[in-house]
């Protein structure tokens, strides 16, 4: 390396954050210097497009000044898009400057598309930065300014040479990408993708391979109209040529605005079919070599398709246009080049509904299992991801148990190394852990103390995974029981006190889920845990109210002297019946839930009352929501246990909406709802209500309930309609 290149590359980090400047007189000697069989017009127009250039991006224009350009920017872009979105089939490329105001134009309409877009991320764009003109750079940028001079003006041969001579410099260096943007190489390559010559064709598109993995590289592209071209080369009977278009397509495809142009022109239908290329090559190691260039299409059209199923509306372009049994094929190949962007598009697109009832059906779920077993990580990764995604599905968790799938995952917790791949593992362990049978595997395998091991010193998004699993493992006592034994009930409560949202939402469910064991209950709340549990009630976030709300029923069941414990936060029995005031179901749900234990203490009971819990309550009773409706009435059943709280139902219209829970399908709504019942019908005007909206036939039909805590509230609630009616024709006669 020479002396100049070495200190280019020691420099070039910090010059990358300093302003640009107006050009010296010194980038006109260095490029008299470089190009010495140049003519004196020559260097002088280079020099104004230059200066233009940098004086563009020094100017900072006023709001108004803003304002008509945006408009003139505008009414350009249409004009672009009106002749195919790019340059004219042209030798020369435009000038520095133009080029510029070309990018800024089609920014703008792309601006406005993104908005109006259905796509579920954007990546962050770079900011466009161009080589100063009077950075000491190295020659290897003068030489390919040269290259490109000659890719403009010369004949075919000459362009071909000059393609073959810019490919053999090192293209992944960032120095070289700029270069060839820089002097308005791109748009030369670009117009070369739409003459006739395929040579010329595929020399460009080796080079736009290499140089777009480069963010700037790849928005200039997307600007000048190459996706377009890239697109209709699909279509080429060449093969190499589909190969190099998908190929250079998945690298560009990595933003919002390039997914949205490959969809827009045709790409993805194109971009699909070319997946049905491999159907004859199952097992490419033993196909001949015609077939094998075929699986290399189908390889390059799913590196593609991975790239731009990130967005939902490129994920539904692919279902209908037939991808998904076409990548269910590919996915039996044993070519790890081939099934990696397989699985990664089948994991991206799995994160829809319809993807993972198709993914069911098509049997992929097998092959999933069958390639966690193999030895490249980053296939490992991916197929756990996918079933982490599909694994929602209750049936695609039997099917993960029953082709063998837990045991490769529970062996997989032990390679802590690769954190993506942890990650993704970790998931998959969570979601399949949702099915109790499932759980009684892991157990067998020993994940369940892996899993505590993983409760520090790990990523968060490994974390939350993590326990996500304990969480659901937790609903067994058996299992309980060795996240005690591990002492894994401690760093689970430290996590309590963190921010992540999705993180706090497990952890307090895994908390929870330990709390339900006296053991861990009296371990917990030793390390204070139930006072960072009533904290979070405070979090802004509805999700994270409702978990810890739901967290803090078994604490409270369980903990030795509730009533104390509770009364000791201050200002926390005001804060639970504050939340009642939510406009989130599963918040008030939950709230419910737990001021039906905090209610069983009687001197609790008598400062909520006070706290103005009846009416609050009485206001929820007009829902349909059947999981509200159940702790709701199982909260005004515990509430009528103080004063004139049943009263107090009566007048605040509760007791009319109760009946009509009864009609409900769900067997616990009809149980706490008699309960509720039978709780205000020991006052008379309640009765009346009752008796006057149906309720004792429908409580009739409940007398004869197996399950014996209806039967009974059914029966209690009857018998004082009865007796009051009794007493009130007693009276008539008397």
């Amino acid at each position: 390396m020479s002396k100049q290149q070495t200190k280019f590359n020691e420099e070039l980090p910090k010059e990358k954050n300093q302003p640009n400047e107006t050009p010296k007189k010194e980038a006109a000697g260095a490029l008299r210097k470089a190009n010495p069989g140049s003519d004196k017009s020559t260097l002088e127009k280079n020099q104004i497009n230059f200066g233009k250039n940098h004086m563009i991006k020094r100017l900072k224009p006023s709001l108004n000044w803003k304002t008509t350009v945006d408009s003139k920017e505008h009414r350009t872009s249409l004009h672009e898009e009106k002749h195919g979105g790019r340059l004219e089939k042209s030798a020369t490329s435009v000038s520095s400057g133009k080029a510029q105001w070309v990018r800024k134009s089609a920014e703008k309409v792309e601006e406005i598309v993104s908005e109006s877009s259905s796509e579920s991320e954007e990546d962050e764009e770079p900011p466009d930065h161009r080589q100063e003109a009077n950075a000491d750079l190295p020659s290897e940028y003068w030489q390919i300014q040269k290259l490109v001079k000659y890719l403009k003006g010369g004949n075919q041969t000459a362009t071909v040479i000059a393609l073959c001579s810019m490919k053999d410099f090192n293209l992944a260096q960032e120095t070289c990408q700029l270069a060839i943007r820089d002097v308005g190489g791109l748009e030369v390559l670009i117009n070369l993708l739409d003459t006739d010559e395929v040579k010329c064709k595929i020399g460009s598109l080796k080079i736009l391979k290499e140089i777009s993995h480069n963010p700037q590289i790849r928005r200039n592209i997307v600007d000048l109209g190459g996706l377009p071209i890239m697109v209709n080369i699909l279509d080429s009977p060449h093969k190499s040529l589909k190969c190099l278009a998908a190929e250079t397509i998945a690298n560009v495809a990595k933003f919002r605005r390039a997914r949205w142009a490959v969809r827009h022109h045709g790409g993805i239908t194109k971009l699909v079919a070319l997946l049905d290329c491999a159907h004859n090559s199952a097992e490419p190691a033993q196909s001949s070599l015609y077939d094998a260039r075929d699986v290399e299409v189908a390889r390059c059209g799913a590196l593609a398709l991975w790239s731009c199923s990130k967005s939902y509306a490129n994920k539904e372009a692919i279902r209908k246009a037939g991808g998904i049994p076409l990548l269910a094929r590919l996915l039996k190949t044993s070519h790890e080049n081939m099934l990696i962007p397989v699985v990664g598009t089948l994991q991206e697109c799995a994160s829809e509904e319809n993807y993972r009832a198709a993914i069911k059906a098509e049997r992929i779920i097998e092959n999933l299992v069958k390639n966690l077993n193999s030895e490249n990580e980053q296939l490992q990764e991916h197929c756990a991801m996918a079933i982490y995604q599909c694994a929602e599905d209750e049936d695609t968790r039997d099917l993960v148990r029953m082709h063998g799938g837990l045991k490769p995952l529970a062996s997989l917790l032990n390679n802590t190394d690769n954190k993506e791949r942890l990650a993704a593992v970790t998931g998959a362990i969570w979601k399949c852990s949702i099915s109790k049978e499932n759980v009684t595997k892991f157990r067998e395998y020993k994940a369940i103390e892996t899993l505590v091991g993983l409760l520090t010193d790990q990523p968060e998004e490994v974390l939350v995974n993590v326990v996500g699993a304990l969480g659901e493992c937790c609903q067994e006592y058996e299992n309980r029981v060795i996240v005690r034994k591990c002492s894994g009930i401690q760093p689970l409560v430290n996590l309590l006190v963190g921010i992540n949202q999705a993180l706090l939402v497990n952890v307090t469910k895994a908390v929870g889920a330990c709390a339900v064991d006296p053991e861990n209950m009296a371990i917990i709340d030793r390390l204070d845990g139930v006072r960072l549990l009533w904290s979070l009630l405070k979090n802004p976030h509805p999700d994270v109210k409702a978990s810890a709300a739901w967290a803090l029923c078994p604490c409270i069941q369980n903990a030795k002297d509730a009533g104390e414990m509770v009364r000791s936060f201050v200002g926390g029995l005001e804060l639970v019946v504050n939340l009642l005031k939510s406009d989130n179901k599963e918040v008030l749900a939950s709230v419910c839930a737990a001021i039906t234990n905090i209610a069983k203490d009687q001197e609790n009971l008598a400062v909520i009352t006070d706290h103005g819990v009846v009416p609050l309550l009485s206001k929820l009773a007009n829902t349909n929501n059947d999981k509200l409706r159940r702790h709701l009435a199982e909260a005004i059943s515990c509430c009528c246990m103080w004063g004139r709280n049943r009263v107090a139902f009566g007048e605040n219209k509760a007791v009319a909406p109760l009946v009509r829970y009864l009609k409900s399908n769900d067997a616990n709504v009809h149980r706490a709802t008699a309960q509720a019942l039978y709780q205000l019908s020991e006052d008379a005007d309640n009765c009346i209500t009752m008796h006057e909206n149906g309720a004792v036939k429908l409580l009739l039909h409940m007398v004869g309930s197996p399950d014996q805590d209806l039967q009974e509230a059914a029966a209690g609630c009857i018998s004082n309609i009865r007796r009051l009616a009794l007493a009130t024709e007693k009276a008539r006669y008397n």
